[in-house]
């Protein structure tokens, strides 16, 4: 009987040692589950067992460190809840926890076996999934329909005005002069200037006519006025008391014209995008003009690339039809927010495009005492090619491309099974589903239970190096014991066949 028992030890450990072995061996191995033997005795009707056996090989699927500064295409799995669905050459769909992929000459994801990874198609999450395959085609482009404008219109910008010349009266300077030593003189003299720049003192009643020779002002702010009234020492406009003169100023009518700067306030581009992704310059012309009842006034025109935009006309030189902005006494726009723009060839007749209608929303938009400021952000984008993909936390792949925008084009897709324990390996880091394992759970990364996924990184093997090395010697000295029992077996059994 001890041979028995010694011999199913020494198979017990050296299957052991197979596993041990096997571990270690795949200890660099990305997305490897390390196995675990278990034994158990064996028995018949004697009181005495049979020896052991190996009940099972168990694979401990804990996690792995995740790892990155991995590849462009290289995925781990964030958690202990899912792998990866692939299928093989012929269909078959199998499972891993090695996210090393890349991109086939097809542009599908693939491991370095060839299995290309499955998940659902865009805006399909919970659908069916497919083998997940990166675009190869330019992303078509989309005209602009919207533009979000906000704008602050300087509330002391000067009035441009349409049609009527208006001429602003002369405001008469003035100084009031105290005499620096006696006679005492004082008073308030009023003053124009010549058109050199000289002072000229009033004289038509009330005015004071020019102030008598002396010294005036205090120190150190002194003038010293001769006896013609020309001041021959000092600054006048440094007296206390000074007023500015200012001459008369007439405004021409000027009717806009977007090539004559002075007949607008303020202007400012904005870029949109034609049915076709070619780009135009879309101008706003801002003209400050006289208050009117609803408070105050302007007059919005619009080009594209140079030509009147609709509503803006132009008819042999004369624009009109100008957009019209009010703002009440605290700045705030009361005029309807929104204008639409249209443009009814934007490629012209060498590159058609389809007709051109920007909605345009000022919500927000004011006239304070400040700066001149604009920003508008329209929609739509020219056509751009493929530049990358990027990994998000919930298995999104985000495309990227050459004109800056971005769109989801698949969705990776996890498993998981109720008994991790019941799936077949297969090698190559891969398992299939078993009746014992149960049918997978299906999920997006960070739903339903599964975990989220990394981007560019790795989930090392999930072996204990110095944990398999113990285990070696423990089923070393197991494996010498088992067969240290079978040599005093076989010396026993040389003494019975000597007592013959």
């Amino acid at each position: 009987m001890g041979f028995g028992q010694g011999l199913s030890g020494l198979n017990a450990a050296a299957q052991n040692l197979d596993v041990i072995g096997n571990n270690i061996a795949n200890s660099g191995t990305v997305g490897f589950k390390s196995s675990t033997t278990s034994f158990a005795d064996v028995y018949a009707s004697s009181r005495v067992g049979l020896g052991v056996k190996v009940a099972a090989i168990s694979q401990r699927f804990t996690v792995g460190t995740v790892n990155g500064g991995g590849g462009e295409y290289d995925i781990a799995i964030d958690g202990a809840k899912g792998m990866f669905r692939v299928t093989d050459q012929s269909g078959a769909v199998m499972y891993t926890r090695n996210g090393e992929f890349l991109v086939d000459k097809n542009n599908f994801i693939v491991n370095a076996q060839g299995y290309r990874m499955t998940g659902y198609p865009p805006g399909a999450v919970g659908a069916n999934p497919v083998e997940l395959q990166l675009p190869t085609a330019n992303v078509a482009p989309v005209a602009t329909s919207t533009a979000t404008t906000v704008a602050n219109l300087d509330a002391n910008a000067k009035v441009i005005y349409l049609t009527d010349t208006v001429t602003s009266p002369a405001v008469n300077g003035s100084v009031t002069l105290t005499a620096a030593a006696p006679p005492a003189v004082t008073g308030n003299y009023t003053f124009t200037r010549n058109p050199a720049g000289d002072i000229v003192w009033e004289t038509a009643a009330p005015a004071l006519g020019a102030p008598p020779a002396g010294t005036y002002g205090t120190a150190p702010n002194l003038i010293t006025v001769d006896g013609t009234g020309a001041i021959t020492a000092g600054d006048i406009t440094q007296v206390p008391g000074y007023t500015n003169y200012t001459a008369a100023v007439t405004e021409l009518a000027k009717p806009f014209d977007p090539k004559i700067a002075g007949s607008y306030t303020n202007a400012s581009p904005m870029t949109v995008f034609d049915s076709l992704g070619n780009s135009h310059q879309v101008m706003q012309y801002f003209v400050k003009r006289p208050a009117d009842a609803t408070g105050s006034v302007y007059d919005v025109y619009y080009t594209m690339d140079g030509q009147a935009m609709a509503p803006t006309t132009e008819v042999g030189g004369v624009w009109g039809n100008p957009q019209k902005f009010t703002f009440n006494n605290a700045g705030t726009m009361t005029s309807a927010p929104t204008v639409t723009l249209s443009f009814a060839q934007p490629g012209g007749t060498a590159t058609p495009a389809d007709p051109l209608s920007i909605a345009v929303n000022y919500t927000g938009t004011t006239q304070y005492g400040s700066n001149y400021k604009l920003v508008a952000k329209p929609d739509g984008y020219t056509s751009g090619e493929f530049s990358g993909i990027n990994i998000s936390g919930d298995g999104s792949l985000v495309a990227s491309y050459t004109n800056g925008e971005t769109q989801v084009v698949g969705t990776i897709v996890l498993a998981d099974f109720a008994n991790l324990q019941g799936l077949q390996p297969v090698g190559n880091n891969a398992w299939k589903e078993t009746a014992a394992s149960g049918q997978p759970i299906l999920g997006q990364p960070g739903s339903n239970g599964m975990s989220n996924v990394v981007g560019q990184a790795t989930e090392a093997s999930n072996v204990d190096m110095s944990k398999e090395l113990v285990n070696m010697i423990i089923a070393q000295r197991t494996y010498q014991a088992n067969s240290q029992t079978i040599k005093t077996q076989d010396e026993i059994m040389q003494v019975l066949m000597n007592l013959k």
